[in-house]
Order: structure tokens, then sequence, then C-alpha cells
């Protein structure tokens, strides 16, 4: 008697699927193309991945194509034509419709006025620019987590967090209350970006059942200084650059020998991107605070 499938048992292929869509972003994908991907039933394998990636198929390309271009558009001066190629999107008509709708700006105004440019620096010495946008001093304890590691550009990071919550999801682990953390380990203007050091995780208990491909990670407990930050995640650059280069700078404050975290509030599978909001944790030296 063949033995009945759990969700457990579709991980592996579904994550063939993560890490084919997150490479080939900027190809014609279809479903009886990634259902080859998966080796499962084209008639019934986006139903599996619906019900364990709380998202279709469709929706997942969409979110991350716009969120390709918007890191293209908010962090280089490629061309829009360009900018749509390389996103998946073959109509520049069709791509400016279709990111206008979710970014609420076509991407020509989106690089002039997206949320980014609330945090340019034009002058450093600007007196005021510290108390330009909110910065709270919180003292935390030492949080546990469990996370997967990756390797690469920030911007991609979004793979191992597809991964870690269809791992949750195939389990049952995801409630309400679930806290989502991002670690960054380096400065993406000093280390290339092939070798950026990241971790998608969840803040878990003690007993937590951690297994492969999940490791358990510490956060540093101490002072932070923390930054709440609402705007798609490609934009949030901009805001670190702020926060390092004027709030630090002028705050007479230290940052602690400790990688800088953020977490997410809200879910982007159901949130436009405007509304995402996030807090990204400065640590502090405790001697300085």
């Amino acid at each position: 008697m063949n033995k009945i499938k759990n969700w457990t048992d579709y991980e592996e292929q579904l994550g063939w699927v993560i890490a084919y869509i997150h490479n080939h972003l900027d190809e014609e994908l279809d479903l009886n193309q990634l259902a080859e991907v998966a080796c499962l039933s084209p008639y019934h394998w986006h139903r599996i991945y619906y019900a364990i990636q709380g998202e279709t198929i469709v929706a997942t390309v969409k979110r991350l194509r716009l969120h390709t271009a918007a890191g293209y558009l908010a962090h280089t001066s490629m061309p829009i034509e360009e900018v749509a190629r390389k996103s998946g999107y073959k109509n520049l008509q069709s791509f400016t419709r279709i990111f206008k709708s979710e970014y609420g700006m076509p991407p020509a105004q989106y690089r002039k006025e997206g949320s980014h440019t609330r945090f340019h620096i034009h002058d450093h010495n600007q007196e005021g620019d510290i108390d330009m946008y909110d910065v709270s001093i919180k003292t935390i304890p030492v949080v546990q987590a469990a996370s997967i590691t990756h390797v690469g550009s920030y911007m991609q990071i979004g793979q191992a967090f597809e991964t870690l919550y269809g791992w949750l999801a195939a389990r049952n682990l995801i409630g309400p209350d679930t806290r989502s953390v991002g670690i960054y380990y380096d400065d993406p203007d000093s280390v290339p970006e092939q070798q950026l050091r990241s971790r998608a995780g969840i803040v878990v208990d003690k007993g937590f059942p951690l297994e492969a491909p999940l490791e358990p990670v510490e956060i540093a407990g101490g002072p932070y200084a923390v930054l709440r930050y609402q705007g798609p995640y490609a934009d949030m650059k901009a805001a670190y650059q702020w926060l390092y280069g004027v709030w630090l700078a002028q705050s007479g404050k230290e940052p602690a020998n400790a990688p800088a975290f953020e977490e997410y509030l809200n879910n982007p599978r159901n949130t436009s991107p405007s509304d995402l909001l996030t807090d990204i944790y400065l640590p502090l030296n405790p001697a300085c605070v």
C-alpha cells in the first residue's frame, strides 16, 4: 500500500519551485512548466502550493517581479524599459500599469518620489536632520530564533523566507503571534553582493522543534535604536543610510558589536507595498546609552 502523503512530503518539491522562480523571474513562467520543476501533476500542484505557501503561484511571481523592479528603480539609473525586461515584463505598457496598481504611482514617478526618497541624505550637517524620523531607544532581552541562512543579495532574502514559511506551514506552526525577523551581518556597501550573509527567521521559545534546514540563532540583548519604516522592502537601503549616516552620527551613540536586524510587522502577501511596516534595530554600545 502506498503511504498517504503529508504536507511535509511536498516541501522539497515546492522548494525546487521557489528556487526556480527566484532564479528565472525575467523569463516566461507558466503553471505547466513549474509543475514539471516540482515533479507534480499540473492539475493539482498549484493547489498544493497555495495550501502551503498561503498565496497563489501567480501572486508569488507578481510580488517578486515587482519587488525586483522597485529595487532597480530605487537604487539604479537603469532605463525603465530595461527594468521592465529584467523584472520579467516584456511589455512596458503592461509593466507600468501593473506597477502603478501595486505601488500607487508609475515607475518613473516612483523613482523620483518613492518612499526611498524620504531618506536621501543631502547634507549630513543639516541642523534638525536627526529629528526628521522617529527613532526610539529600546532595551530587549536575548531573543532566540529559528532561521534559514541566505548568502547573496539582501534583495533576494525572500527566497529564504519562502522556504522558512513553507516549512512552518507544512507543520502547522504558523500562528497569529508569529514574529518574523531578518538578521543582516554585512555592510552591502563594503562586502561583495555575492558574499553578503543574512538569515530569515522567526522568534521561538525553548523547545521549538528545530530540524534542517532550520538552524538556531541568538539575537543579542541590550539597547537598540529602533527606526520604524513604512514602505516597500526594496526601499529600505535609504532608511539604513539615514539611520547610520545622520541619526547615529549626530546622536552621540556608538554601535555595538552585533548585527542589525529587522522585524516585519505585517504580511507582504496581503499588504500593499506602501503599507508594509518594518522595525529596523541598530544595536548600541550600552556604555554610550
